[in-house]
């Protein structure tokens, strides 16, 4: 309108007022005039659209998260989403999610849940994989027992003291297991192996009651201790519903200790490189682990690193999780006694708790993916999770689905970690060529100063609310590219503008822009460059910095990618 008005003025001028006279030539020039103010408005309009394609975060404060009456609004009579979940997507990257519902939402863009799923199929889903970490945390615990005896087989060897004449029970020497009774006469200080037994003996243990079959095959002579132990566990699942390994209770273990490893490696399920969603892993004995060139012996440098981190995890999460931030002292020892945690007096209830589950999880995943086991940095991936899914086997298998993209940051070679910091340079270079000939200067066009951000995705740079919203919008791309939303034309405009699965590189690109002026005018090494990123914790704006990702996406997406 102002510029209407503004070319209303200007013809009014040229022709003189009102009464002027001018016939053909005045009604020539007010007609061109009319031309040019239509030119003009459509300049405008054309200018404000970058790229041709618009943001979905413009205009930021106008846009809200999805909320749980939005939530229920987008399922059929069927349960399953609406138009294959394109509004789910849709809303996600335009504004998060409110915080009450993550835990429900969070599944269908991990790839937990297909987004076309039934709520039938969503049950079958969940109790499948419920199965499958119950199995996982199995393992875990046998290969501790095990080593456990093991290693007091050496250390009687060593003493000349003969294994076969000591204080445990004969049930005990011959599964490297220690009764619950025995666990239970040892009040503050139990063995590792006591430990081992009050883990197994929680609701895990009998809540699917075939697995009693798997773990109990080799030695059917102890048949009838295993099913009284499940009779009990039975009577108190049917009290409580929730998989969480605080809820302990001192049962049998002798079902779990006297089944061959070999063969529960034959059932536990495995991380797999074909298919993009967790639906596509077997829990069968078809499958098989990816060859990992890692020794056997990893694992227990896995679990003594896995608690040096869990120990120190930091405790933003506090204010997201009211339930487990009031978890009695009682609770949180018995879960720690659980996972054989260890040097944990100094912290609160709700520390020692959240280190339990992640010793826990972070255990399971370093079965369930060998290739790449446990890496520090996998701890600060897991720490949001666990603060919003509060039920071990469903943050055990969103985690798994992050970790699908994530994975490559920890392995070995450093494949995955190079490609993504070439992306970030070349989306530097593509977007700003000067500053890419002073980081070439600097001798640090490789951006390995960015190389924290791209292990942990932001987690340090990043408020614990920036993360999670940050991570959102990222796992809403990848979600649309995993369900082929992004290959339809028409979704694609519905969407607004291109998911990729590498948002976070583009925000990371982003970041280092917004910083070009520092970097080219005061920065004359790479270690004052690292410096700067490290600091800016706490100082992002978060949706200002996606619509500066968006804009390079739209920009460069098909040049990039």
């Amino acid at each position: 309108m102002w510029a209407w008005g503004c070319v209303e003025r200007v013809a009014a001028g040229l022709l003189g007022g009102p009464l002027a006279g001018g016939g053909r030539w005045n009604t020539a020039v007010a007609v061109g005039v009319t031309a040019a103010a239509g030119l003009v408005v459509v300049a405008v309009v054309v200018s404000s659209r970058r790229g041709g394609l618009k943001s979905p975060w413009w205009r930021r404060r106008r846009k809200a998260p999805l909320t749980s009456q939005e939530w229920r609004g987008l399922f059929t009579p069927e349960g399953k989403l609406q138009v294959g979940g394109v509004k789910l997507v849709k809303k996600v990257r335009s504004g998060g999610i409110e915080p009450s519902i993550r835990a429900l939402v969070w599944p269908f863009l991990l790839g937990v849940y297909s987004l076309d799923s039934s709520e039938a199929e969503r049950d079958a889903v969940k109790a499948q994989n419920r199965k499958g970490y119950l199995l996982l945390r199995k393992h875990c615990l046998r290969k501790s027992a095990y080593r456990m005896e093991d290693s007091k087989q050496s250390t009687n060897k060593t003493a000349g003291v003969n294994p076969e004449g000591g204080n445990s029970s004969e049930k005990g020497e011959e599964s490297g297991c220690v009764s619950p009774v025995e666990s239970e006469e040892v009040p503050k200080t139990p063995s590792v192996e006591e430990a081992i037994s009050t883990e197994e003996g929680n609701p895990c243990l009998s809540t699917e009651q075939e697995l009693q079959d798997d773990t109990s095959e080799t030695k059917p002579e102890k048949m009838d201790d295993s099913q009284s132990s499940s009779s009990s566990s039975n009577e108190e699942e049917s009290e409580r519903s929730d998989v969480t390994h605080v809820e302990t209770s001192h049962k049998d273990l002798a079902s779990v200790c006297e089944s061959s490893l070999e063969d529960e490696q034959e059932s536990i399920p495995r991380y797999s490189r074909t298919g993009g969603n967790i639906d596509d892993i077997e829990l069968s004995k078809a499958a098989r682990p990816v060859k990992s060139t890692r020794a056997i012996e990893d694992f227990e440098t896995w679990q003594r690193i896995i608690r040096l981190d869990a120990v120190r995890a930091n405790d933003e999460w506090v204010s997201y999780s009211p339930s487990q931030t009031s978890v009695s002292r009682e609770k949180a020892i018995e879960s720690a006694k659980a996972v054989c945690l260890k040097d944990y007096e100094h912290l609160e209830p709700y520390r020692i708790y959240h280190a339990s589950r992640l010793v826990a999880i972070l255990e399971a995943y370093a079965i369930y993916d060998r290739e790449i086991g446990y890496c520090q940095g996998m701890s600060d991936l897991l720490a949001p999770l666990l603060a919003v899914l509060e039920e071990d086997d469903e943050a055990f298998w969103c985690f798994a689905g992050f970790m699908r993209k994530a994975r490559h940051n920890f392995r070995l070679d450093e494949v995955g970690i190079r490609r993504q910091l070439n992306m970030v340079a070349r989306i530097i270079k593509y977007k700003d060529f000067h500053l890419y000939r002073h980081l070439e200067m600097l001798q640090a066009e490789d951006c390995f100063f960015v190389y924290r951000m791209v292990v942990v995705m932001f987690r340090r740079e990043l408020t614990f609310e920036q993360t999670l919203c940050l991570w959102e919008v990222m796992w809403a791309d990848q979600a649309a590219n995993r369900a082929g939303i992004a290959k339809s034309s028409w979704r694609r405009m519905r969407l607004g503008a291109p998911p990729t699965d590498d948002l976070l590189l583009y925000a990371i690109a982003a970041s280092v822009l917004q910083k070009r002026k520092l970097i080219i005018e005061s920065y004359s090494s790479m270690d004052e460059i690292i410096r700067e990123c490290n600091s800016m914790a706490g100082q992002l704006d978060i949706w200002k910095l996606l619509d500066d990702a968006h804009d390079l996406v739209v920009t460069l997406h098909d040049r990039i990618e």
